[in-house]
């Protein structure tokens, strides 16, 4: 698995992936938002060898110290084969060199029924993220946003 920081348009990529995950990526609005923001903002992408592309994450700078986790995703077909920590590992290791001292990623909060997101928020803190603050109306009160941090 190769993970290498876009160095042009990976839009159409990032697309197909995010299709692959209705449960997650099922609000058309939010998922061309995604694709739009992954030529946008630093967008690193998972793929084998001269093979298609099957994971990506795309971070936002807030401050110098801080960044964010603004999509992480793993095609359906290759979900679970360590490319999401990968992908994780290679992001933070970048933001450290640029002077990062923080992450933090905002998901579904634990009061949603989703199960697919129950999953989201146990891989963030598999990887070191811990929980911060609940924001009930950010996006939506049936979509409470749970914000999440790791020191870098």
């Amino acid at each position: 698995m190769n993970i290498t920081l876009s160095q042009g348009d990976v839009s159409s990529r990032c697309e197909a992936i995010l299709r692959s995950l209705p449960d997650w990526f099922g609000i058309e609005e939010s998922l061309l938002e995604y694709v739009r923001d992954s030529v946008l903002h630093p967008t690193w992408v998972a793929q084998d060898t001269d093979g298609p592309a099957f994971g990506f994450i795309t971070l936002r700078e807030h401050f110098p110290s801080s960044f964010e986790v603004h999509c992480l995703a793993v095609h359906a077909d290759r979900r679970r084969s360590g490319c999401g920590l990968a992908l994780m590992q290679a992001s933070e290791a970048w933001a450290k060199t640029r002077g990062a001292r923080f992450m933090q990623v905002k998901t579904i909060a634990a009061g949603h029924p989703s199960l697919a997101y129950a999953e989201t928020r146990a891989f963030y803190e598999r990887v070191g993220y811990l929980p911060l603050e609940v924001f009930p109306d950010l996006w939506h009160p049936r979509n409470p946003c749970l914000q999440l941090i790791k020191a870098l």
